[in-house]
């Protein structure tokens, strides 16, 4: 079976940073779909955070309907959820505890699109062409690779983002993930702190009016962007800089982390990194890759070091990056990471290829 995996499209954000929704690369990625048996949109598929569910999957839906209008007729279609779009997978994963004890989650379960309204919207979208599942905390595309969208590293990394500081303050409630060699942790564990946080956030997005905005979905973007300008960078960001290290010694003494001041594109990947293998060894993941996204930085490249994406027990980590235009983070430079436009190729043998889909990004209307 032929695999194509996609992460972070965010289609329906309200700045138009969704890259899908412009015609040049939604052409080429639907173009190669022809030969794709199985389709694994990684998590992060839609944009919950900047308003209410429905105005997201108004806007996606063109691009939902080419690509199931791309892909072979019968060919499979599994939807994971991430942190922005958790909500795809939620009444599922509420309604299997609702009568009875649920089975656990480990490294994925899957369920019929129409386990969740969002689940149910997304199949009607993609066509009835094709044959629609949901599936969570991940997926096992073969016996040797396991897939998963990555945000249980928020739990982990030592880059203070918005969701690592509100993680660490549930943490302080629902207890902290073991640290001692050779510990496990369930799946469970990780949504304790997770999941209500996606919860608070979906209800307030799902209550804002079009137009309003939501800082926290772009805090990291922005910080990244005030700590490393050059000397003409305002005020605040000079400012920013010197007090950063304070704010973070302050977080560590309470509790919400740990986590370092350093924020920087080669500090983001190597930090979520580090995390996702932290997470692959508590999950007890047995497959010897792992494909993840998340963090937006695809890898790895052909100038990375090998080294930083393989886990101490030598699990080999890709990241299939995103298809979102971010400018504060490095997406103009063709040879980023953070560039837009990657997947990965999982054929029947071999390791799993990360590859370039697009080299147009278009333009982004208006």
């Amino acid at each position: 079976m032929r695999t194509l995996v996609l992460s972070d499209l965010h289609l329906g954000a309200r700045r138009p940073i969704d890259i899908l929704r412009r015609p040049e690369p939604l052409d080429a990625l639907c173009s190669g779909l022809a030969q794709v048996d199985r389709l694994v949109l990684l998590g992060d598929v839609l944009e919950l955070r900047q308003g209410p569910a429905h105005e997201a999957l108004a806007a996606a839906g063109p691009m939902l309907e080419a690509i199931g209008g791309a892909l072979p007729r019968g060919a499979e279609v599994l939807i994971l959820a991430g942190n922005h779009d958790h909500e795809i997978v939620a009444p599922w994963l509420a309604a299997r505890g609702a009568t009875q004890a649920p089975e656990p989650l480990g490294l994925g379960q899957s369920a019929d699109a129409s386990a969740s309204p969002l689940g149910e919207a997304l199949a009607a979208r993609l066509g009835s062409r094709v044959d629609v599942r949901l599936a969570y905390p991940g997926v096992q595309l073969r016996d040797d690779i396991w897939a998963t969208h990555g945000h249980y590293l928020d739990r982990l990394i030592t880059v203070p983002t918005f969701e690592r500081i509100a993680a660490g303050g549930m943490a302080r409630i629902v207890g902290r993930l073991p640290e001692a060699p050779g510990a496990r942790a369930s799946a469970e564990e990780f949504e304790a702190a997770l999941a209500p946080m996606y919860a608070w956030l979906n209800q307030i997005a799902s209550g804002r009016a079009a137009g309003g905005r939501w800082a926290a979905s772009g805090a990291t973007a922005k910080a990244f962007e005030l700590l490393n300008s050059d000397g003409r960078r305002p005020l605040r960001g000079r400012a920013l800089a010197a007090l950063l290290p304070l704010g973070i010694a302050g977080l560590n003494l309470a509790g919400l982390g740990p986590v370092r001041h350093r924020i920087d594109g080669a500090e983001l990947r190597r930090a979520g990194l580090v995390a996702m293998g932290r997470v692959v060894e508590l999950l007890g993941v047995q497959a010897r890759h792992v494909i993840f996204g998340h963090t937006h930085c695809a890898g790895p490249l052909d100038w990375h070091d090998p080294a930083e994406f393989r886990t101490p027990s030598g699990i080999a980590l890709m990241n299939a990056g995103c298809w979102v235009e971010e400018p504060r983070i490095e997406t103009q430079d063709v040879r980023s990471p953070y560039r837009p436009g990657f997947a990965v190729l999982v054929e029947e043998e071999g390791p799993p290829r990360l590859v370039r889909v697009t080299e147009d990004l278009g333009r982004a209307a208006g």
